[in-house]
């Protein structure tokens, strides 16, 4: 694997464990819903705090882990709808989108209330905009692949959550979402094998829909957003 022989060859870069967790933990108790700036002061912020190798890696553990604690969430609905109802709901990480056709109002989109108190629109943002503009460095500290997979399963949940879990669409979910695409597209194109595109994308990539995106702060619409054409923008290269 080019990550490996990277990670073990000549071009070695110096990661400081310490200065990680240092880091995790600033990122993870200054910024979030708590804070009293918005969210976009907060990604702002957050990009020039992880702007180096060491943050590259916390930005990566940030959307690792954010998939995981999301997967686990939505495991534990599906099993707690079971046994209320005996209703059995399959819950695929590579793809979402049926389990939330079938059972979107019956569950909660898990993104707002992780344990790690990740904010899709502060903290996951930032994390994706850093890996995206560092891009070309990933495989210099990590292995790109699994981390793709788990963008990929952030990015389902957004517009999963969206369009079947009752998740209001303004500014910040469409920069949320416009972030995921964007890095992914990076990510994929300094990847010397990229993976197939994840069922849910390529879903996606087959619609013209376009998404009305609110303020934050009222009912108005302000734009629109496009996924299936930002996707192709970004994927089809």
């Amino acid at each position: 694997m080019r990550w490996l022989r990277r990670l073990l060859g000549g071009r070695r870069v110096q990661l400081d464990p310490g200065r990680q967790q240092a880091l995790l933990h600033d990122v993870q108790h200054r910024y979030g819903v708590h804070a009293q700036i918005r969210f976009t002061e907060q990604v702002e912020a957050l990009t020039t705090t992880l702007d180096s190798d060491d943050g590259l890696v916390v930005a990566a553990r940030i959307v690792g882990q954010v998939a995981d604690e999301a997967h686990v969430d939505l495991q534990s609905q599906a099993q707690e709808i079971h046994r209320r109802t005996g209703r059995r709901l399959l819950v695929h990480r590579r793809n979402y989108r049926p389990l939330w056709r079938e059972a979107g109002p019956a569950l909660r989109w898990p993104l707002f209330a992780l344990p790690s108190g990740f904010y899709p629109y502060a903290q996951v943002a930032a994390a994706v905009a850093v890996l995206g503009s560092r891009a070309p460095r990933l495989d210099r500290v990590t292995d790109p692949t699994p981390l793709l997979t788990r963008m990929f399963e952030v990015l389902d949940l957004t517009t999963a959550g969206w369009e079947y879990g009752r998740v209001r669409v303004d500014t910040d979910a469409a920069a949320l979402a416009d972030r995921l695409i964007t890095t992914a597209g990076q990510v994929l194109a300094a990847m010397d094998d990229p993976p197939r595109l994840p069922p849910s994308v390529r879903e996606l990539m087959r619609r013209n829909n376009t998404f009305d995106v609110h303020d934050p702060a009222g009912p108005r619409v302000v734009g629109g957003i496009n996924l299936g054409a930002k996707m192709r923008e970004n994927f089809l290269v």
